[in-house]
């Protein structure tokens, strides 16, 4: 069982437990909003489609991946891709791009006022569209 106090001090957005034999679960911190618990669990669905995890001994074998702060600042291999994934689940390239181009002109040409509106759309932060925006090349 996962406790509430594995999330209590924030630092922790999430986590993926898998044990073998095991229907594997994602933890989600309730105390973020919405959109950061959005792209938690695509990112612990990253992981959990292209990593094997990390042996953890608790009382008995088990791997667990953790997203915290650290897990957004592209220092972790394994962290890239699973941000890679989430934001390509949350923010398809090609309906971005379609999005895009149904915004007003005036919106477009103001890179925070487009992610914004994107972010509306998408239903994710505006930091997150912000970053999809820069790699997919839309802003510079």
């Amino acid at each position: 069982m996962i406790s509430r106090s594995t999330f209590k001090d924030g630092d922790v957005s999430g986590m993926l437990l898998r044990q073998d034999g095991r229907t594997p679960i994602v933890g989600v911190n309730d105390a973020h909003s919405a959109h950061r618990q959005r792209f938690t669990i695509a990112h612990e669905l990253g992981h959990l489609l292209l990593h094997p995890g990390r042996e953890v001994v608790l009382d008995r074998p088990v791997r667990v991946n953790l997203r915290d702060k650290t897990s957004s600042m592209a220092t972790d291999r394994e962290e890239i891709e699973a941000n890679a994934f989430a934001a390509s689940l949350l923010m398809p390239a090609e309906l971005m791009r379609s999005e895009l181009q149904r915004l007003p002109a005036t919106v477009r040409q103001d890179p925070d006022l487009c992610a914004a509106r994107l972010a509306d759309i998408f239903a994710v932060s505006t930091s997150a569209m912000g970053f999809r925006m820069i790699n997919l090349g839309l802003v510079s």
